[in-house]
């Protein structure tokens, strides 16, 4: 069962749009297609809405603070309402899944992401529930940084929505608890990954 649903990325017009906030673009789909109204918490570092799912109330949650402070907003909701990690669900930009690709997973490391980084170290355990959205791989480390913080074109961006569209189709499951079917409905429709190119 999942009680608290996260959507990680930066505060701030100025971020909006950049692949880091896919996280939020999710949860503002959430939001949506429920009518609900995510509304400032200063006490939880972010804004939250309730969300009345068929196993009791489920908190939306995106962190006011930057990425690499999420984790402060995460344990701080999950402290007062008493949500065990194993009942969190986090949706983050995934760099090593291509765009239009999503995955749901519990548990594992956080491959450099800071908002993952935070949440593991507030939490004290790696083994929350991650919707892992893909934004594709700029190709070296070192062009990350100014990757994640840049806006996809159209292309990808609309392959990024369509995952979104899928993962919001499975979202009933999980909100049920069947989070393994969920799983197995959600990476069964995955396009497969491009070809990788070689050069002569």
């Amino acid at each position: 069962m999942i009680r608290l649903i996260v959507g990680l990325g930066n505060p701030g017009a100025e971020h909006a749009q950049q692949r880091h906030n896919a996280g939020f673009w999710w949860l503002d789909q959430v939001v949506e297609s429920h009518k609900l109204q995510l509304r400032p918490e200063k006490g939880f570092f972010g804004h939250m809405a309730r969300l009345r799912g068929p196993q009791g109330d489920v908190w939306l949650l995106e962190p006011g603070t930057y990425m690499n402070r999420s984790g402060q907003a995460v344990a701080a909701v999950a402290r007062f309402y008493k949500v065990p990690p194993d009942e969190i669900l986090v949706a983050h930009d995934e760099l090593d899944l291509a765009p239009g690709q999503v995955k749901l997973k519990c548990g594992g490391g956080h491959a450099g992401h800071n908002g993952l980084r935070d949440i593991v170290a507030q939490l004290g355990t790696p083994m929350f529930w991650r919707l892992r959205l893909g934004i594709g791989h700029p190709g070296s480390r070192e062009a990350v940084i100014g990757f994640v913080l840049g806006r996809p074109p159209r292309g990808e961006l609309q392959a990024i929505e369509q995952a979104m569209q899928r993962s919001l189709q499975v979202l009933p499951r999980i909100l049920r608890g069947e989070l393994d079917v969920a799983v197995m409905e959600l990476h069964r429709g995955n396009p497969a990954p491009a070809p990788t190119k070689t050069t002569e």
